[in-house]
């Protein structure tokens, strides 16, 4: 019998024990830098304290270039988190804008056109009727949302 850890096969690259697939962009900045930070510190430290052995300080390179190539991972996924990452949008703002493109909507129509369900789409548009900024149409048996027709409440100045 094989002891504890023998014949166990790796999956996956892994950097000094740590599987970098796993590790989110800022961890592997972290865990980059944390390695390059000691290796760049002991270099400038010989080549200050024992400029002869300056030469020595070209194997680190062994050291430092899988570091390397997880520092340059870890922040070009930052730039890319940034870039998937949604703009935060007030459903509210959604919802009203999806009303102004197309004049009238159904909850149904309105979770369609938006990020929102039907059941927050109906309570949020419910909420705004009720507090006076929406007009309720019924219409063949379905309940529709509008926004108020400037002509009908006769406001001054507004087409």
């Amino acid at each position: 019998m094989r002891g504890a850890g023998f014949g166990k096969r790796r999956r996956g690259p892994e950097f000094f024990g740590i599987d970098a697939e796993k590790l989110g962009p800022g961890a592997k900045v972290g865990v980059a830098l944390s390695v390059l930070a000691p290796v760049f510190l002991s270099g400038v430290l010989l080549v200050v304290l024992v400029p002869n052995l300056w030469w020595i300080f070209t194997t680190y390179f062994w050291i430092a270039l899988p570091a390397l190539a997880l520092l340059g991972s870890g922040i070009s996924g930052l730039g890319e988190e940034r870039r998937s990452r949604p703009a935060a949008v007030d459903p509210e703002r959604e919802l009203l804008a999806a009303l102004r493109d197309r004049g009238e909507m159904t909850p149904a129509g309105a979770a369609a056109e938006t990020s929102l369900s039907v059941d927050e789409a109906d309570r949020r548009l419910r909420g705004l009727a009720e507090a006076g900024h929406l007009e309720m149409r019924v219409r063949g048996g379905g309940l529709f949302y509008a926004l108020w027709e400037a002509e009908e409440r006769r406001i001054e100045g507004v087409r």
